[in-house]
C-alpha cells in the first residue's frame, strides 16, 4: 500500500509540475463576425476556375471579429484552424484554404485538420478586426458533392495563452 501511495504521490507531482508551464488553448468567440461560415456554390459559379482536375475558387475579404477581451494583457498566440471533417470532401488533400492580405494576420494557408499561427504578440484590446482575403483549391477527384448541395466549413480562431 505504500508503494501505491508513492505512485500516486510522484504522478500527481509530476503531472501538476508539467501543468504549471503548459499553454491554455481556447476556442475564440467570432459569432459577432458578418460573415464566419465560408460557402461556395461548386457548380456553375462565376467565383471557380478549373485548370484541369484543380479548382480555384475566390471568396474576396472575409471581416473577422474576435472576442478576446478575457486574454487582454496576457502573451498569446492566435491560429486559423481548418476543421477536419469537410462534407463532400473525400480527403484533406482535396482542398487547400489561402488567407492573405490582413492587417493583423498573418498569411498562411491550411488543408483540413490543420491549424496555422496568424498572430503573437500581448492582447491589447477587447476585440481583434481583420479582413482576409480568403481562397481555396479544390481538386475535384477528391469532391463528392451531392447535385445542388454546397461545400461549406466554419474554420475558426483559436488562442494560446503562454505562461
Amino acid at each position: 500500500m505504500v508503494i501505491r501511495w508513492r505512485f500516486v504521490a510522484m504522478t500527481v507531482l509530476l503531472l501538476t509540475a508539467a501543468g504549471a508551464g503548459a499553454q491554455q488553448v481556447f476556442r475564440l468567440d467570432d459569432s459577432t463576425s458578418p460573415r464566419n461560415q465560408i460557402e461556395a456554390r461548386i457548380e456553375d459559379s462565376p467565383l471557380v476556375a478549373r485548370q484541369g482536375p484543380t479548382m480555384q475558387v475566390r471568396f474576396g475579404r472575409i471581416e473577422y471579429r474576435l472576442a478576446t477581451a478575457a486574454h487582454m494583457g496576457r502573451r498569446a498566440r492566435i491560429f486559423y484552424v481548418v476543421p477536419p471533417l469537410i462534407n463532400g470532401l473525400r480527403a484533406p488533400v482535396g482542398m487547400q484554404v489561402h488567407w492573405r492580405d490582413g492587417r493583423l494576420f498573418a498569411d498562411g494557408s491550411a488543408r483540413p485538420g490543420e491549424r496555422r499561427p496568424v498572430w503573437n504578440g500581448v492582447v491589447r484590446e477587447a476585440w481583434m478586426n481583420d479582413s482576409l482575403d480568403m481562397s481555396l483549391e479544390l481538386d475535384a477527384r477528391q469532391l463528392r458533392v451531392l447535385p445542388g448541395a454546397d461545400l461549406g466549413f466554419e474554420a475558426y480562431f483559436e488562442i494560446e495563452v503562454l505562461p
